[in-house]
């Protein structure tokens, strides 16, 4: 070996060793600022309570301020595509996503791709979700209303707190598996589709637990049923769908975290750590026990299998037409 070829060899070996330092390094200083959770949903829904419950306990844990930001609008892609394409990728920023990121690759024309752009970092917990009428309503069970629409009786609508939200893939899976139509109406987030709900002027809302809990036990609302396997003991008299005779409909609005591709390994740990930990806070679980919550895959690496394989799920509903992309 040459004296040259040796030289260029100690001097790779002498860039990569700085360079792991480096890398060391900057993991020992991150986070050198606030983090910034962004919510890609309106105030007030489940998705913004929830993180925010989360951001207070992960401050604690790194002794840095989380600083949650909502970015609504277009179910969810909004704030989304920020993360992926805008955000600066120190890993200072971050998405706390729900399903709509499964099923926008299928049912959405994205300017992003998040199975690509974006990296998952921690997973949270799946939550079902209720399908509501007014308290004024004639409809006890889901036989009679399905019997009503199916008659003509009524012209049936059903509410979302937008398109390809959880609230709105429910309808229309029960649309699917019912044979009934109904007509869509998103709104902007779950809040405002209440008094729309309250006072008739739409039919039925399906909503995630954290925000239709209350207003079912609030009695100015009527659940129907409770997207969930069995029934859950905040709602003992609430049936399941598959006990109303749809076996198999069962769904859950999925919550975890989310960060740009190009976030460095060593930071991403640190928040992936972090948000670990926070679940694991008495805060977070009275919370997710609240809204009957069922823990998803955590660590990242896990969390990444179980969402890759949602948006191949949701895509192969599509494909079979039991769901319709938006325009």
């Amino acid at each position: 070996m040459t004296r040259s070829c040796r030289a260029s060899r100690l001097f790779i070996i002498f860039f990569s060793l700085i360079t792991v330092f480096c890398n060391l390094a900057n993991a020992a200083n991150f986070p050198t600022r606030p983090l910034v959770m962004i919510i890609p949903y309106a105030a007030g829904g489940s998705a913004d309570v929830l993180g925010r419950v989360i951001a207070d306990e992960m401050g604690k844990i790194i002794a840095q301020t989380v600083l949650p930001e909502l970015k609504p609008g277009a179910g969810g892609n909004i704030g989304a595509e920020y993360v992926a394409k805008l955000a600066k990728p120190d890993g200072h920023t971050f998405l706390f996503a729900s399903v709509s990121l499964s099923t926008s690759p299928s049912l959405a024309k994205l300017n992003f791709d998040p199975t690509k752009d974006l990296k998952a970092v921690a997973g949270v917990a799946s939550i079902p979700s209720l399908m509501l009428v007014s308290n004024d309503s004639p409809f006890k069970n889901l036989a009679e209303f399905v019997s009503a629409v199916k008659a003509n009786r009524i012209q049936a609508s059903f509410g979302s707190s937008g398109n390809n939200t959880g609230s709105h893939l429910v309808g229309e899976l029960f649309k699917s598996a019912s044979g009934i139509e109904m007509t869509h109406i998103p709104y902007k987030g779950s809040g405002a589709v209440y008094p729309d709900l309250i006072a008739g002027r739409i039919t039925v809302l399906t909503d995630v637990m954290g925000s239709s809990l209350p207003q079912a036990k609030g009695g100015m609302v009527r659940a129907l049923a409770i997207t969930s396997s069995k029934r859950s003991k905040l709602l003992p008299n609430v049936p399941t769908f598959a006990e109303q005779g749809y076996p198999g409909f069962e769904f859950g609005t999925w919550f975890g975290f989310f960060a740009p591709a190009a976030v460095p390994d060593e930071a991403l740990k640190v928040v992936e750590n972090a948000i670990l930990q926070a679940l694991k806070s008495d805060a977070v679980k009275d919370r997710l026990d609240a809204v009957a919550a069922t823990p998803l895959p955590g660590p990242g690496s896990e969390f990444e299998k179980w969402y890759l394989t949602d948006v191949q799920r949701w895509a192969k509903l599509v494909k079979e037409g039991r769901l319709q992309k938006s325009d």
